[in-house]
């Protein structure tokens, strides 16, 4: 029998014997799997014996008309008799609809089975055809199965104005220029990394596409109308989420509004199982869904087939931000080594690690602190080098150019994806109202006491004040938990410095700095994935209390609010350790203290950098790792287990029960779709990790790859097999900006500056010899404050009475002791038109980057300006044919059948359109 739901089937041809058993031969060699189509039509040659698809759940008890989408409620009684039709006991309205105080558990089950009545009503008004599971295999659960007929298909995507592909079609012709030549060979190098789906359709064959309208029927391919909307079409199309309800005082419009009332407690379309589509799953399964395949190309064309455009976009992006990672993650790695070679040769930390450097420094904290050889530091000054050398400078400029090629390489992917999928011209399109807005509109409506409701009514900035107050006020607190959480870190770091300090264990004093950074590194980790969670659901909460009035604003209002929160959740540790750490601490003497006893923390010898990158590292790979690919697998699973276990189907007979179960009935067990949003976000996190803070940590660009091609296939596998499947749609946004602030890094973070500095304006041989000495300010010991100095003077055997710290800071003897010294004025000039240099280096620099590509690829740009001349040329002849048909047969008068004038659709005209 059919079996669709095997994985390893990838391409070949179809057949079947004598006995109508279907055969897939696999052939490497041969074309992919059939058009839709040509699917359908074998699916049809099936005698009614074999045809299984209701059996499968795709189809309607009679076996032909399909499920289009699904809508499930809880029943108060689990089981009961199967019903086919969507009638209901009759319910007293008035007792639902004047509520009274003594309502028990029935009335309030009544007060929803009345509303699912009237909902359901409103759907067979408008055409739609139900039919009601209630003797389910899944005990307390009632199933709704909609569909929709020809008529409505075609009235709704005339009014969702879906272009569709016409007869028509066009060639062009490829110019057989250098570059395409070159073209070419690079294909063929790289055919065997792409999947073996591609349309039996010459590449050089396009249909002109038109938006669908019902005079013009004509111009499309109706000869088999099963086929003519593919199941991702005909779920947006019928899903009630995109139908506009008649109003109802007491019924609240939108599927959306009867979910959170509990009227219904899921709606989804199905994912295919045996239908003309059903080749797509089982070939995304193992094309895409599958980490063996993790060196091939996304299949992009199949992917928005099956999930809508929204979805393909998205992963056409990340999969073109993986490949533009390759060569950053090279240059990173390149850098990284040039660190590992050079770091014997590294004069700065030669100095530090010589065993005859005698430099005493002064105590890191007060009392339980004493005073400390700078040799000590020797393995932090080697490990900064590592991420602080002069091939960070080159890196950070390659990562700005890199950024810029990145989003303009992106932008002419996306024209060139929007013409392929028809998707030109569609953001000028009109989104329509939610059905959350059009509520709130109806209930100012009828709160004002007027007879003409002539007057449209909308949602003012008075009627939104209250949530946009709730907004402003919610997220200045929700950043303010951010700052107190790191403000708590950097509590820990000092008291927990203190007390290591004064532990009785060598061990535990000699790896103090070690340990203290890393914990406090686990601790920021913890707590970002912590409120990463709280964060999204707060800015979702806030997004719906503004009551957006479609479905583009609310998702643009939500992704706002979640990066700024997530932004500031995730950078804002990371920036104080890269601008603020080590810069208000004060000088040894006048300490400046946190509640009078916490002194503030500096940082080590080598600079911050070093910490900087642990911070970083630990951050990007926790959430990677953790939040971005455990999470998104784990989770979905266990929620599933917790469905099977809640609905007594058992938790340890997974495979029989996924026999019996209907496609509707496995469906209803997965994880609900909630949006791009999530996946968008740590995307742009991480971009943020790659592209903000590089100079730190060059490796980063490696490690966001890495995840990159397990994130790619984990999204993959989890939208085909953990997810129902989502509804398509077409509308698409990206944020994301070119950003650097390497410069800043370089210039405040790193002692890239000092170095050039002492090396060009006050080395005596040019040379970096000195260097240490010249970044060490003196501190006679006896200028301590009272009670701040250490209880060890003689730790290291001997008395001390001069120490040094880090700073640009004048000696004890001269006339302006402990002032800033004009070196330090110096350094901080340079760093400040370092910045400013940069910055106007990479903006030139990014600007000629978008001056040389274009946004628009010339090829694509003359085929649409041709493609519109071909459609105006394809009216003017149907409209010279209908006026021959009129003079030649003018008896029949009228229309002619859309039927009989789509039959002949072998004769498809084909333009040839030269490049």
């Amino acid at each position: 029998m059919l079996n669709f739901e095997n994985p390893i089937i990838t391409c070949g041809s179809i057949s079947y014997d004598e006995n109508k058993t279907l055969h897939i031969n696999k052939n490497p060699k041969a074309s992919p799997f059939p058009l839709p189509f040509a699917c359908c039509q074998l699916l049809k040659a099936l005698t009614p014996e074999e045809n299984t698809h209701s059996q499968h759940g795709l189809y309607f008890h009679d076996g032909e008309r399909r499920v289009d989408y699904v809508l499930t409620y809880h029943l108060k009684k689990p089981g009961g008799a199967r019903s086919n039709s969507s009638s209901l006991p009759s319910t007293r309205v008035a007792d639902v609809e004047l509520g009274c105080e003594g309502e028990t558990y029935n009335s309030h089950e009544d007060h929803k089975a009345f509303r699912r009545q009237e909902f359901e009503g409103k759907l067979r008004d408008m055409g739609l055809e139900l039919e009601k599971d209630e003797d389910s295999k899944i005990p307390g659960v009632g199933f709704v199965k909609i569909h929709a007929p020809w008529n409505v298909l075609c009235r709704e995507a005339e009014f969702m104005k879906l272009k569709i592909p016409t007869k028509k079609r066009y060639e062009v012709k490829q110019s057989r220029g250098f570059v395409e030549k070159i073209s070419s060979l690079v294909s063929k190098v790289l055919d065997p990394l792409h999947p073996h789906v591609e349309d039996h359709q010459p590449k050089n064959i396009k249909h002109l596409s038109h938006t669908f309208s019902r005079e013009k029927q004509h111009l499309f391919d109706l000869s088999d109308k099963d086929c003519f909307f593919d199941s991702k079409t005909r779920s947006s199309i019928v899903s009630p989420l995109k139908v506009k309800q008649m109003w109802h005082p007491f019924l609240l419009s939108g599927i959306t509004s009867l979910l959170g009332s509990g009227v219904y407690t899921a709606a989804y379309p199905l994912h295919d199982v045996s239908s003309s589509d059903a080749v797509n799953r089982p070939l995304l399964l193992y094309e895409w869904a599958n980490y063996s395949v993790f060196y091939k190309y996304q299949p992009i064309g199949l992917v928005r087939k099956y999930f809508g455009e929204k979805i393909g976009l998205y992963f056409a992006w990340l999969g073109l931000y993986t490949q533009m990672l390759i060569p950053a993650s090279l240059v990173g790695v390149i850098v990284f080594l040039y660190g590992c070679a050079t770091v014997d040769d590294n004069i700065p930390s030669m100095e530090i690690c010589h065993p005859r450097n005698n430099i005493t420094m002064c105590p890191l904290c007060d009392r339980v602190c004493s005073y400390w050889k700078l040799s000590t530091a020797c393995g932090t000054a080697r490990a900064s080098h590592l991420f602080d050398n002069p091939a960070t400078v080159f890196f950070s400029i390659f990562m700005a150019l890199w950024a810029a090629m990145f989003m303009e390489h992106w932008k002419r992917r996306q024209m060139r994806l929007n013409y392929e999928w028809d998707l030109t011209g569609f953001e000028d399109e009109e989104d329509h109202p939610r059905a959350e807005y059009e509520f709130r509109v109806m209930q100012k409506s009828m709160s004002k006491d007027q007879k003409s409701q002539h007057k449209m009514e909308k949602l003012n900035c008075r009627d939104r004040l209250p949530a946009y107050m709730t907004n402003i006020v919610m997220m200045l607190l929700m950043i303010g938990v951010t700052f107190a959480i790191v403000f708590g870190v950097i509590l820990y770091r000092i008291s927990t410095k203190a007390a290591l300090h004064m532990s009785s264990n060598p061990t535990t004093r000699n790896n103090v700095q070690l340990t203290v950074k890393t914990t406090a590194a686990i601790i920021n980790l913890v707590v970002i994935l912590i409120l990463d969670e709280v964060y999204g659901a707060v800015a979702r909460w806030l997004t719906v209390l503004e009551v957006p009035k479609t479905d583009k604003s609310f998702e643009e209002r939500l992704i706002f609010k979640t990066f700024i929160l997530k932004f500031f959740n995730a950078f804002t540790p990371i920036i104080y350790i890269a601008f603020f750490r080590g810069r208000l601490v004060g000088r040894p003497g006048s300490y400046l203290y946190v509640f009078e006893s916490y002194r503030m923390e500096e940082c080590a010898h080598g600079g911050c950098l070093m910490e900087l990158c642990i911070q970083l590292s630990i951050t990007m790979l926790g959430k990677q790792l953790i939040q971005n690919n455990l999470f998104e697998i784990g989770v979905p699973k266990l929620k599933k287990l917790i469905r099977y276990i809640r609905s007594k189907q058992g938790a340890f007979q997974e495979e029989e029960r996924q026999k019996k179960l209907q496609r509707y009935e496995t469906d209803h067990f997965l994880e609900p779709f909630a949006g791009l949003t999530p996946e968008y976000m740590e995307m742009m996190i991480q971009f943020g990790f790659v592209t903000l803070f590089v100079a730190s940590f060059p490796l980063a660009p490696l490690f966001a790859l890495l995840n990159n091609i397990i994130e790619i296939r984990l999204d993959a596998k989890k939208f085909v097999t953990e997810l129902r499947r989502p509804v398509a749609s077409t509308y698409y946004n990206f944020y994301l900006k070119k950003t650097s602030n390497s410069a800043f890094v370089i210039s405040f973070t790193s002692d890239f500056i000092p170095r050039m500095v002492y090396q060009y304006m006050y080395s005596p041989d040019g040379t970096m010899h000195g260097f240490v000495n010249h970044t060490l300010s003196y501190f006679n010991v006896s200028h301590f404050q009272d009670g701040k100095e250490t209880m060890d003077p003689l730790h290291l055997g001997y008395r001390v009475e001069i120490c040094r710290y880090k700073d640009y800071r004048e000696p004890p003897w001269s006339d302006t002791p402990y002032e800033i010294s004009k070196e330090f004025w110096t350094v901080l000039a340079v760093r400040l038109a370092f910045v400013i240099v940069f910055q106007n280096v990479v903006m030139l620099m990014s600007d000629i980057v978008d001056w040389l590509i274009p946004d628009i690829p010339k090829d694509i740009s003359l085929q649409i300006h041709k493609e519109k001349i071909l459609l105006v040329d394809l009216f003017m002849k149907e409209e010279q044919g209908k006026i021959h048909i009129l003079e030649s047969r003018p008896s029949t008068g009228g229309k002619e059948n859309c039927s009989r004038s789509n039959n002949n659709n072998k004769n498809t005209s084909v333009y040839s359109v030269p490049n």
